[in-house]
């Protein structure tokens, strides 16, 4: 579970979605069979779990161009407020979703016919989406959410969430798409240009302390 190159580590639940390596929680890595060193990204690359051209989750090594968007995203959080967890930001969404239009239509949750609600909904093929919803007239609305930046990458992953709905569950309605994120790059601005059926959301969350006085 902890071992950054070990193929195996995506069968737990916390390595069930794509990230990259954080070093409180991911502190291995494999030298040889049965032997393990403390993990250190400046000799052996930063490593991430990821998603393949078919969708399924791997482990790799991230590439420079990648990394260096990620720590310019760390620099930038430092100063502003995320959700500490994706289930935080998708549990707040879900419970929210009324508050939310696509094209000018409001959302709820969808329930398929056995009563699982779209939080999480599981798909055999591709992975489990984030919250699906359906809007007024009853098309399909995918969300796929990012705790701080948007990548392109992010667009390769809900096009397939997509692609599964229409095939298994749209039938003649239509499918839209949503990712949500702290901040969303230029590439992804760009690319999403091209993608008519994906919006692009991102959050902003405040808290305030303030002292109270007899």
């Amino acid at each position: 579970m902890c071992t950054v190159n070990n193929p195996s580590r995506i069968h737990w639940d916390r390595n069930k979605k794509p990230r990259i390596a954080n070093k409180d929680i991911d502190f291995l890595f494999n030298v040889d069979k049965g032997v393990v060193e403390l993990y250190d990204p400046k000799k052996y690359g930063t490593w991430e779990i990821k998603e393949d051209e078919n969708g399924k989750l791997t482990i790799g090594q991230l590439d420079m161009e990648t990394l260096v968007e990620e720590e310019k995203s760390e620099i930038e959080e430092k100063e502003t407020l995320i959700f500490p967890l994706e289930s935080h930001l998708r549990d707040f969404i879900a419970e929210n979703i009324s508050t939310i239009q696509v094209d000018n239509r409001k959302l709820s949750l969808f329930v398929d016919e056995d009563g699982r609600d779209g939080i999480e909904y599981p798909t055999e093929e591709v992975g489990n989406i984030d919250i699906l919803a359906t809007d007024d007239d009853k098309n399909f609305v995918v969300f796929e959410l990012k705790l701080s930046k948007g990548s392109d990458r992010a667009l390769g992953q809900i096009q397939r969430y997509m692609g599964w709905v229409k095939t298994n569950l749209a039938k003649d309605c239509e499918v839209k798409g949503v990712i949500i994120g702290k901040t969303m790059n230029k590439r992804i601005k760009y690319t999403a240009l091209v993608a008519p059926d994906i919006s692009l959301f991102e959050y902003d969350l405040f808290f305030k302390i303030r002292p109270i006085y007899l």
